[in-house]
């Protein structure tokens, strides 16, 4: 009987290898400025997408040239979870210890860009509070983690119908 290789195993090695690549842009990113760009923020995803998208090919691979739906699905949301807890945590981590200033730039930015729309004072200033209690970094790394999982299972659901190649029920 042929060991069957571990989801957990290849989503880890492909979640980590991501995260890598997305803390690497993401510094990038801060220290350019430009983290509040939220089309160059958006990049990030790609790297899933390719973390997702290798990972199937290397679990099928290991396992015999098959994956089936189930286990593409499993192994995308699992790769993006990984990704999302080392991300998440970066992100924490940067925003205490690095540029603690970061989010007072968001929470300008995000007045800017209110007063653009034409809001008053008083319904800035609310909107603004409101920011402020989810920039807490136990929310914040919360609501990271859980946005990627969600986006890595969307992902998955489609990389998983593409890439799935069941083995026969009769060989």
């Amino acid at each position: 009987m042929e060991e069957k290789t571990s989801t957990a195993r290849v989503a880890l090695k492909y979640g980590l290898l991501a995260a890598v690549v997305t803390m690497v842009y993401s510094t990038i990113l801060y220290v350019a400025g430009l983290g509040s760009n939220r089309i160059l923020a958006s990049v990030t995803y790609v790297f899933m997408i390719v973390a997702i998208v290798l990972a199937m090919k290397d679990f099928r691979e290991k396992n015999g040239g098959f994956i089936s739906y189930g286990e593409g699905l499993g192994l995308g949301s699992l790769t993006s979870g990984v990704l999302g807890l080392l991300s998440s945590a970066f992100t924490i981590f940067y925003i205490q210890f690095i540029d603690s200033n970061m989010l007072t730039q968001s929470l300008d930015q995000m007045r800017e860009e209110l007063e653009g729309k034409g809001m008053d004072d008083a319904q800035i200033e609310q909107a603004l509070e409101m920011s402020q209690k989810f920039m807490s970094p136990g929310i914040m790394f919360v609501t990271v983690v859980f946005g990627y999982l969600i986006m890595g299972f969307i992902f998955s659901l489609i990389i998983a119908a593409i890439m799935r190649k069941e083995k026969p029920v009769f060989e």
